[in-house]
């Protein structure tokens, strides 16, 4: 059974006194925001990470420490096993439908006590991205087809097919790169003896290991938080969008409306679609050319949000070196599946 972690206490008081520093660095030395935007533009919304990152952990060890693994990884089996990335990571994977933070700290839990190793870990928190693209489904799917209409649709089908594409590459690639033992190895261990599924067990575990975890991800997260949150308040993201956005549209396609629709998209989300929805109401683009751009802005604008809201909890549940290697990968792979859809669909279409 895993050791408990020990509590680092000093380690969590260190961080919380340097994110302090850097918070009042900020307002008094850069001025570059002021109490009342620090809470709540900072501390109501790092509660609710927080909160959302407990509420995570302890779905994931719940799952675990009941004995429903062997029921999860049935669902996927399959599917891992053909990517011989193992039933834990099948576990992982179906977690993800649930709670992406459940579902790395599977992940990391499993790689840490050396039952899957650093290549189905990446690839496994790769795969994951499929589950991710349906988590935002409902909410982002009936807000813009009503929109955009044709042209949504058919964004969201490119969208999905690029995430089914990446699937199909992990899987490909694990099938014959990683060793064929991966793909069964672990199916007994997944088993509970039935003491430990009795629910005073499972809270007693679950007191034990909660605090140590929440804690050492509190240590990076919270200070990570932080520096994100002063960079945003020092208009670096949104520079970097704009800078972004006009180089791909002017290098591109040359056109001010495709341009509007991808300085929207980089500015909110909702909006990118409001303007492409205007301008195609009003005859200024095609639908094909809604789509191309649609893509466009989602490709520059969606890494930096990522980074601006997963970086600090990815390198909570992760190493901090691993968790930027994650989110690096993670969003090249995206960007790269994404681009060649678009290509697809602009010359075949």
């Amino acid at each position: 059974m895993r050791k408990a972690r020990p509590i680092r206490y000093t380690s969590l008081a260190v961080s919380l006194l340097f994110s302090v520093t850097l918070v009042m660095i900020s307002i008094y030395g850069f001025h570059a925001t002021s109490r009342a935007h620090v809470f709540s533009k900072l501390v109501l919304p790092l509660i609710r990470l927080m909160l959302a990152i407990s509420a995570g952990l302890v779905a994931g060890e719940i799952i675990e420490a009941s004995g429903w693994t062997r029921r999860i990884a049935v669902i996927a089996g399959p599917l891992f096993r053909f990517g011989r990335l193992g039933q834990r990571c099948s576990v992982a994977f179906t977690t993800a439908f649930i709670s992406g933070v459940a579902s790395n700290a599977m992940l990391q839990d499993y790689f840490k006590d050396g039952k899957i190793t650093r290549s189905q870990l990446y690839l496994s928190n790769l795969a994951n991205q499929l589950p991710a693209f349906f988590a935002h489904l409902p909410t982002t799917f009936f807000m813009v087809v009503p929109i955009t209409r044709w042209a949504g649709t058919l964004y969201f089908f490119l969208t999905f097919v690029a995430a089914i594409l990446r699937m199909a590459c992990v899987l490909i690639y694990g099938h014959y790169r990683l060793p064929k033992e991966n793909a069964t190895s672990d199916a007994a261990s997944l088993a509970v003896p039935p003491a430990a599924r009795e629910f005073r067990t499972i809270l007693q575990n679950l007191w034990k290991k909660f605090p140590a975890r929440l804690i050492a991800m509190a240590v990076y997260v919270i200070p990570i938080y932080v520096i994100v949150f002063i960079l945003n308040s020092m208009n670096v993201f949104e520079m970097t969008r704009d800078w972004l956005a006009r180089f791909v549209t002017t290098t591109f396609i040359p056109m001010e409306s495709l341009s509007l629709v991808v300085l929207s998209f980089t500015a909110e989300f909702a909006s990118g679609f409001a303007a492409a929805g205007a301008l195609m109401d009003a005859g200024v683009i095609t639908t094909q050319q809604t789509v191309l751009a649609l893509i466009i802005g989602n490709v520059i604008a969606a890494p930096i949000r990522t980074l601006r809201h997963q970086l600090p909890w990815y390198v909570g549940v992760f190493s901090p070196r691993m968790g930027m290697e994650l989110l690096l990968m993670g969003q090249g792979f995206r960007v790269i599946s994404l681009i060649l859809v678009g290509f697809l669909y602009y010359v075949l279409i």
